[in-house]
């Protein structure tokens, strides 16, 4: 047994001894360069692991491992997720729109919506007035040409199912509030058109919203209403000549909702809408990226369990994303005033949300979030005509406002508001007028119970109760509640346009 050892040991010894002197060699021929070899600078190449946001990350020579590829693909999806939904609300916006219509019976291409007695807080709408009589179509162009016929004196715009300016009708619009008679012709329409007599828009997309407000004027609500019944259509083309008896449907005071949703029934709205639409109605990049998470025109939307939590996890930081954006804005272009807690909803880009050669996309999200009705009339309004919104959910220190406390705001005389100015109060869940014991939710220059103070201005009051002595000045507000609040002036006039006007911000009365 010991002679084998020794053995074992005398034959080792110079295999070892030759390993040894191979080592170098091979060593050499390991670090020796192809024949063919390029200079490959480190920014090129990718290390065998690397630390991230979404966990290590490791390769072999550049090759991801499994692990890593389940992580990147998650990761892609997840991200691919939270931009369809900033991407897709103009679409969800518009769909949720006419789906609320349509369950109370406003049926598309059939009866229009009116609210007859102003807006309150039961309806769910993206911050409306409640000083104006809405008047609510949504019109389907697969059934052939549709044709508007808009009543004298009103204000508002048409919106394709992108929610893109479509036209304005009204004092803004072609007609210059004259009414008139509006041709919506949809994509790939080839038939015969009138010549005349109609103010003619071929469209992109096959369904649309057109709303426009009704002005009270010394609070005669029945007139305004009466004439919108009187003048306001909605038929085919084809229906021209005879057309039917107009229908509508008083939704003053109606429980319903507009708004769309914020969890992963949004995908489920998004992909109604292209599965609706021809495939192009959006640019490839976007119909890409909505097809990248299973929506896609023609194909059921069926994501696996895999595909579906990480949609339930994008869609909720998507509206995070969303909230951030509306209500903490790191876009100081937001900003009307840099001593004011007041913003806008525009940030200085046009209706389409460009600034020169940019798409502004968190303007575009900040609007759709927050607002309807996409108008070249909202961005760039001139002076006597239109409206100016500006949005302020921050007390002067920059803290949210909050429905259990008291604030107070003054308007400086002369207030630039050629027709006249209002405050509307909104929830900050549901971007919805906020639900008080105030139907109008806010107060506005018409009404008789507001008082002006000596030198002209105005203090408005919002809190969960009336100050003494000011109670036709105030708005109510609830305990517990978030709220945010947009000041309209009604043909605003040059010193809004060149600043020289500001409003007050909103004063916490300890």
């Amino acid at each position: 047994m010991r002679a084998t050892r020794t053995m074992g040991l005398r034959v080792a010894a110079p295999l070892a001894s030759m390993v040894l002197l191979w080592l170098p060699t091979l060593v050499q021929a390991q670090d020796a360069k192809p024949k063919y070899s390029a200079n490959v600078p480190p920014s090129i190449q990718t290390p065998d692991t690397v630390e991230t946001r979404i966990g290590t990350l490791r390769f072999f020579d550049g090759l991801p491992d499994e692990e890593t590829v389940k992580k990147v693909y998650d990761n892609l999806d997840f991200g691919r997720g939270v931009e369809a939904f900033l991407t897709g609300m103009p679409a969800a916006s518009v769909y949720g729109v006419c789906e609320g219509m349509s369950e109370v019976g406003v049926k598309r291409n059939r009866e229009i919506g009116i609210t007859e007695d102003l807006m309150d807080a039961r309806s769910l709408f993206l911050t409306p007035n409640s000083t104006t009589v809405y008047v609510i179509m949504c019109l389907d162009l697969n059934e052939g040409p549709m044709v508007l016929d808009v009543p004298v004196g009103v204000l508002g715009p048409i919106q394709d199912a992108y929610f893109r300016f479509v036209s304005d009708v009204g004092l803004t619009g072609p007609d210059q509030g004259k009414g008139g008679k509006y041709l919506l012709v949809p994509p790939g329409y080839a038939g015969a058109l009138p010549k005349d007599g109609y103010f003619i828009t071929h469209t992109k997309t096959n369904n649309h919203v057109a709303f426009y407000r009704a002005f009270v004027q010394n609070g005669d609500i029945a007139g305004a209403v009466k004439n919108v019944k009187d003048n306001a259509r909605m038929y085919s083309l084809a229906e021209a000549a005879s057309p039917p008896e107009q229908k509508f449907v008083n939704i003053s005071g109606v429980q319903f909702n507009t708004i769309h949703a914020n969890n992963f029934h949004f995908y489920e709205e998004l992909d109604a809408v292209v599965q609706a639409e021809p495939a192009d109605f959006v640019d490839p990049e976007t119909v890409g990226l909505f097809a990248s998470i299973g929506i896609k025109k023609g194909k059921p939307f069926a994501p696996d369990e895999r595909m579906k939590a990480i949609l339930v996890d994008a869609v909720a930081v998507a509206n995070a994303t969303a909230r951030a954006i509306v209500f903490a804005s790191r876009n100081e272009a937001t900003k009307f005033y840099p001593d004011r807690q007041w913003f806008s909803v525009f940030a200085g880009v046009s209706h389409e949300f460009a600034q020169g050669a940019e798409r502004v996309l968190d303007a575009r999200t900040l609007f759709h979030y927050y607002a309807t009705g996409v108008t070249p009339a909202m961005a760039v309004a001139k002076p006597g005509t239109g409206s100016a919104y500006a949005i302020a959910a921050r007390d002067s220190q920059g803290r949210y406002l909050d429905g259990s406390k008291t604030y107070r705001i003054t308007l400086p005389a002369p207030i630039p508001a050629g027709n006249f100015w209002s405050f509307t109060v909104y929830d900050g869940q549901t971007r919805s007028m906020l639900e008080t014991d105030q139907k109008l939710a806010g107060l506005d220059s018409t009404l008789p119970t507001v008082k002006t103070n000596a030198d002209g201005s105005v203090t408005v009051w919002f809190g969960p109760k009336a100050p003494a002595g000011h109670e036709g000045n105030w708005v109510q507000t609830m305990p517990g509640k978030g709220w945010n609040s947009l000041l309209r002036l009604y043909a605003p006039l040059e010193p809004w346009f060149d600043r020289s006007w500001k409003p007050g911000d909103f004063e916490l009365i300890e």
